[in-house]
């Protein structure tokens, strides 16, 4: 009879039982030690994980810094070229406004040539006023007087409404871009116009 039928199991065959391990190996669970090392465990992983959380918090928040002032950098180069864009603007509209009241009233003229003969010192000679074409005329019809002490020169270089007076020791700068440059000037606080 073979050892199946008898019951038997062969050798290569027989079934395998686990081993006991000895309490050193066993994990403490249950024991008062076993709770104090798995919350030591718990609590050191916690760390761990809020200093890791830190770190990685700290590198969005410099990430993001980063990424917020290089926005800002376009931003701040904007204002700037929309700054300088109103300045024109509001050139281009004041010397708009000077030509239109010029059409409207070319008295201004006179009054431009009044400021700056009264900037000449007083005992100024040898005055030469120069004036555009059509100013030049305007003054000629409204103060026929001024030629006796004055000689007027026409330049076609000045723009209507401005005037430059000079002496053989003194100029006095009354065209149009000085005197919006002087205003602007008196506007912006002394910023370059």
């Amino acid at each position: 009879m073979s050892d199946r039928a008898a019951g038997k199991q062969p050798e290569a065959c027989r079934r395998w039982h686990v081993p006991q391990l000895d309490d050193a190996y066993a994990a403490p669970s249950g024991t008062a030690e076993g709770g104090k090392a798995r919350e030591t465990g718990f609590e050191q992983g916690r760390q761990e994980g809020i200093e890791a959380g830190r770190a990685e918090l700290q590198h969005q928040v410099r990430h993001w810094a980063g990424l917020a002032q290089t926005l800002a950098k376009p931003f701040a180069e904007l204002d700037e070229q929309v700054e300088q864009q109103l300045l024109e603007l509001a050139i281009a509209v004041a010397r708009q406004l000077v030509q239109r009241e010029l059409s409207v009233d070319p008295g201004l003229v006179l009054g431009a040539v009044r400021q700056a003969m009264a900037a000449l010192p007083v005992a100024a000679r040898g005055i030469r006023i120069q004036l555009r074409p059509e100013d030049a005329q305007l003054v000629r019809e409204q103060v026929p007087a001024l030629e006796e002490n004055c000689e007027i020169v026409e330049d076609l270089q000045l723009e209507r409404g401005g005037c430059l007076v000079s002496t053989e020791t003194s100029r006095v700068d009354a065209t149009l871009q000085t005197r919006i440059d002087r205003i602007l000037s008196a506007v912006l606080g002394g910023q370059e116009a």
